[in-house]
C-alpha cells in the first residue's frame, strides 16, 4: 500500500460464516496487494450487539451497529458488504447505493429475479454517478479458474462444445442436522440450487464468455423436517432426533442440462447430500482444441489438454497454479505453496477496491448477478412443469 493512499471506509453487514470470511479479506488485502485506496474497517452490524462486537474485537472493526439504516447513514462510510440472507439483499443493497455508497454483495444476488432486477437497476442509476456494485462469486478468483479463463479468452480450447458442473457437498445427510435459514425458502429463495448451483452458473458463464439459454431441470428434497435449532447455524452441525421438528421449505440437490448462446451443451448438478464430498466444486469445459478440468478440493491444480499435440504426446496436464506469472498468485507464497478457501476473498477485495479507485465497474457486476438469477428462475420453473425445457428470460420479459 502506498503511502499516498486514500482511505476507503467500509461497513459490513453480518458477521457469521460470510462474515468472517469478509471481514478477513478486508483486513488482509492490503497486506500483500498494492491497493490504491486504503480499506478502514469502521463498522460491523448484526442485530445481536454482543455477538458482533465479539467478531468487531476479533477482526478489528472499529465499532458496532444493531441496525443496517445507520450503518447506510453514516458519513464515514464509503462502501456497504452485504453479508446476510438472500431476502434482506434487495432492501439493503437500494439503500446503499441511493446513499452513494459502493455495495458489495454475497451471492446469489437476490431470491427472485424482480430483486434482482431492482438490485441491477439501481447499481446501473449509480454507476452513471461514480457509485460502484459488485456480487460475490468469489470462486472467479481462484487462480486456476482465473487462469482456466486466459486459457479459453486466449483460443487454447478452440470452439467451446460442452460443460459439466457439479457442486458437491453433504452436510445436511444427517436427518438430524438442524434447521438453518439456508433451509427456508423465505429467507434464502433456494436449497442447493442458489447456494451452490449459482455458483456453477458464474463460473460457467465466467470461463466460456457465454450465457445459458434454456435449462431443463429437477429439483428434490430428501428430507422435508428437521430438528429446530435454539440457535439457527449456518453449515452442518447435530441435532436431537426426538427434538421439535421444523419444514425444509428448499431443494436439497438440484440437476439440470443446459444450452449456451453460443451452441454448446451443459450438464449441472448442485446437491448438498453428496456423501463424502465436502466441498467439491467440479468444472470441465471441451473444446475443439482442448480442455480444462478443475475441482476445488484441489484447489491449486489445473487439468489442461491440448488436442493440437501430436496424440502419442498427448494427454491431461497437471499445472500446479502458484507460480509468480499466474492470477493472484505472485502476491502471495513461493511457487509450489498453495492458497486455501479465504484467499478468493481476498483476491475479491483486492479487484474491487482497484476497479472503485479507477472509476471502472467492478465484475461481477449485479448485472451478471441478474444473469445468473435468471437461470435459477428457468429450473425451478422447468422443475415444476415436469422438466420441460424452458427458456431463459431476458432483460423486460417476465420470468
Amino acid at each position: 500500500m502506498t503511502e499516498t493512499s486514500r482511505e476507503l471506509g467500509v461497513g459490513q453487514v453480518g458477521y457469521a460464516f460470510m462474515g468472517a470470511a469478509h471481514s478477513q479479506a478486508w483486513r488482509t488485502a492490503p497486506s500483500f496487494f498494492d491497493l490504491p485506496l486504503a480499506p478502514r474497517l469502521r463498522a460491523l452490524c448484526g442485530r445481536d450487539a454482543a455477538a458482533a462486537g465479539a467478531v468487531a474485537d476479533r477482526f478489528g472493526w472499529e465499532s458496532v451497529e444493531t441496525d443496517w439504516r445507520s450503518l447506510v447513514a453514516r458519513d464515514d462510510i464509503d462502501l456497504i458488504d452485504i453479508c446476510t440472507p438472500g431476502s434482506t439483499h434487495v432492501e439493503i443493497a437500494v439503500a446503499a447505493l441511493r446513499a452513494g455508497k459502493h455495495v458489495l454483495c454475497e451471492k446469489p444476488l437476490a431470491n427472485t429475479v424482480e430483486e434482482a432486477e431492482q438490485m441491477a437497476d439501481a447499481a446501473a442509476e449509480a454507476s452513471a454517478r461514480g457509485v460502484y456494485a459488485m456480487v460475490g462469486f468469489t470462486y472467479r478468483r481462484t487462480p486456476a479458474l482465473s487462469l482456466a479463463r486466459q486459457l479459453v479468452t486466449d483460443g487454447r480450447l478452440g470452439t467451446i462444445r460442452h460443460v459439466r458442473a457439479q457442486y458437491l457437498q453433504d452436510w445436511l445427510v444427517d436427518p438430524d442436522t438442524p434447521l438453518s435459514w439456508r433451509l427456508d425458502k423465505a429467507q434464502a429463495g433456494s436449497g442447493a440450487l442458489g447456494d451452490i448451483g449459482a455458483h456453477l452458473v458464474d463460473a460457467a458463464h465466467f470461463l466460456t464468455g457465454s450465457t445459458i439459454s434454456s435449462v431443463s431441470g429437477v429439483l428434490q428434497t430428501f428430507v422435508d423436517t428437521r430438528p429446530v435449532a435454539g440457535e439457527h447455524g449456518t453449515l452442518g452441525g447435530s441435532g436431537s432426533a426426538d427434538a421439535e421438528r421444523g419444514p425444509v421449505t428448499v431443494d436439497d440437490a438440484a440437476a439440470f442440462t443446459a444450452r449456451f448462446d453460443n451452441g454448446a451443451l451443459g450438464v449441472f448438478e448442485a446437491t448438498r447430500f453428496a456423501t463424502g464430498r465436502k466441498n467439491a466444486m467440479r468444472l470441465e469445459v471441451s473444446g475443439s482444441d482442448g480442455a480444462i478440468a478443475f475441482d476445488f478440493e484441489e484447489m491449486n491444480l489445473l487439468q489442461f489438454y491440448d488436442a493440437t499435440e501430436p496424440a502419442e504426446t498427448a494427454g491431461f496436464r497437471r499445472i500446479v497454479v502458484t507460480e509468480p506469472t499466474h492470477p493472484y498468485a505472485g502476491a502471495w507464497w513461493p511457487p509450489g505453496h498453495g492458497l486455501g478457501y479465504e484467499h478468493g476473498f481476498t483476491h475479491q477485495v483486492v479487484d474491487l477496491v482497484r476497479a472503485i479507485a479507477a472509476g471502472e465497474q467492478p465484475s461481477p457486476s449485479f448485472a451478471d448477478g441478474l444473469a445468473v438469477q435468471r437461470v435459477l428462475a428457468a429450473v425451478e420453473a422447468s422443475a415444476l412443469d415436469d422438466s420441460r425445457q424452458h427458456r431463459v428470460s431476458q432483460q423486460g420479459e417476465a420470468p
